[in-house]
């Protein structure tokens, strides 16, 4: 490294407090070098120890998450409200995976702050983005049926291509790529315009790909289309007819359920029968009695309530890398500054920030939308990731109460465990293939109808055992930390 980019280390964005500087020297995935700097002699750290310290403000908020996603799946059904929006708005559930591709891109912040060798970088990212991405394929493509189905294999000709470690594999690649090759690590970061030339590229190309996604959503034209589905699904009927469904658009902008782009670029490239087959617009007005729950067909409902549509489809991906962009900022902020106030208070002015731009889309007519991950939609989650964000860091890493939050952090050092076991059914779904006499009597349902009976109610006994279940894997993951053992890709 040049003496320049050497000095860029060693010097603050904006002036430090002494009573709270930090010194980054190194860090990687989560974790930081830092030693403070003696009120004495600031700039003199020949003497000083560099331990290792973790972000431990990052590892609860991804086992927060983890906790939010375990919670919603499992308790949507019994609480409407905190299941995904049918279609426009947003609910909890909503935020969850916008959480993820934040966190995913503050922690990229951190990993390539220096870059030794682009190429060699570029090599790890490209097989870390294809392990997630096979994971994700394997978890969510179709292969476990999931929970109180004994059942697993996958038709070939129906997997489905994209899910949620897909979306974050393509948001990480992105991200991790333009910071490493759009970065230029040359330019001494010591004013606020020092920290604009030094991101100015890759600020440029995510704006390039916001734009790319507007461009395709608004212009590109959408014609009219059909698909195939059983009348199993529309009647009593057992005759397992299939029955071809004709959909009328030929429109441009649209963004309601049957004409938008993101659903049209995925049935044109992905094919419907690898598309996710029960869409999330079920549950609208149109399509369900019991809207926003799921519910039977309404009489006079519209023919595309049953046609496939992908939450995590490709145009709509694109977007969410935006998403990891924009944590990727706030790594930054981490990186260059080192006093927690400075930290602190620019995270809530860009949190702010992207909350009152995404409420002016709103008002000006781009509604939020999680299916389609529209830009007002972008900006709102991202401003509450960075204000969730901003709030842990302060009670975790500042005020240092970490007992209260101990379990999060320890499912957030092995996320991926958790996610894979708890939030995709596959520990259920073992658990659940030990029965007595009948699949129904297993150790799982069983759990879940003695809290049901102890709270009287179905809805509220199913939330207890969820939230007894979220503790048993913060319990789970703290054993694991015990024996240092953390499995990523």
């Amino acid at each position: 490294m040049s003496s320049e980019v050497e000095e860029e280390e060693r010097r603050p964005l904006i002036g430090h407090d002494l009573g709270s500087s930090i010194l980054i020297v190194h860090q990687n995935e989560d974790t930081i070098s830092i030693c403070p700097l003696p009120q004495s002699n600031p700039t003199d750290t020949s003497s000083l120890s560099l331990p290792n310290q973790r972000l431990s403000s990052l590892d609860v908020f991804r086992g927060l998450t983890v906790a939010l996603m375990i919670l919603v799946d499992n308790v949507g059904r019994a609480f409407p409200s905190l299941n995904h929006s049918p279609w426009f708005g947003v609910t909890l559930a909503d935020f969850v995976m916008p959480f993820f591709l934040f966190v995913v891109g503050v922690s990229i912040g951190l990993v390539f702050k220096k870059v030794s060798s682009k190429p060699n970088a570029s090599k790890k990212v490209i097989s870390r983005t294809l392990k997630l991405f096979l994971l994700g394929l394997l978890l969510q493509g179709g292969y476990f049926h999931g929970h109180g189905k004994l059942t697993y294999g996958v038709d070939l000709s129906k997997i489905r291509w994209l899910g949620v470690l897909q979306r974050i594999s393509i948001g990480y690649f992105f991200a991790s790529i333009s910071e490493i090759w759009l970065v230029n690590h040359n330019i001494l970061v010591d004013s606020p315009a020092g920290f604009v030339r030094k991101y100015s590229i890759q600020w440029m190309f995510s704006i390039l790909l916001c734009s790319v996604y507007l461009c395709l959503l608004y212009g590109l034209y959408v014609p009219n289309w059909k698909f195939k589905h059983s009348n199993l699904l529309w009647s009593s009927d057992s005759s397992h007819l299939s029955i071809i469904q004709n959909v009328h658009c030929e429109v441009r902008g649209s963004l309601e359920p049957p004409c938008n782009v993101v659903g049209f670029i995925d049935r044109l490239i992905l094919g419907e029968d690898h598309m996710y087959q029960r869409p999330v617009y079920i549950r609208t007005k149109e399509c369900s009695v019991n809207s926003p729950d799921y519910g039977p067909l309404p009489p006079d409902s519209p023919g595309w309530c049953l046609a496939p549509f992908d939450p995590e489809g490709i145009l709509s991906s694109l977007m969410a890398a935006i998403t990891c962009f924009m944590g990727l900022q706030y790594g930054h902020i981490i990186v260059h500054l080192q006093g927690h106030k400075q930290r602190v208070l620019l995270w809530s002015v860009f949190s702010f920030s992207l909350l009152l731009i995404g409420y002016i889309l709103e008002i000006l007519g781009m509604p939020l939308s999680k299916a389609l991950y529209t830009l007002s939609y972008t900006c709102i989650t991202a401003g509450a990731s960075g204000l969730v964000l901003t709030a842990i860091y302060y009670i975790v890493d500042i005020e240092h109460l970490r007992k209260p939050t101990v379990l999060l952090q320890w499912m957030g050092m092995n996320a991926l465990v958790v996610y894979a076991l708890a939030a995709c059914d596959i520990f259920p779904a073992v658990i659940q293939g030990f029965y007595w006499h009948s699949p129904e009597n297993n150790l799982v349902d069983a759990s879940e109808a003695l809290m049901q009976i102890i709270f009287h109610s179905k809805r509220w006994g199913t939330l207890a055992f969820v939230i007894v279940e979220i503790l048993f894997w913060g319990l789970f993951a703290g054993f694991l930390h015990k024996k240092r053992i953390y499995i990523k890709l």
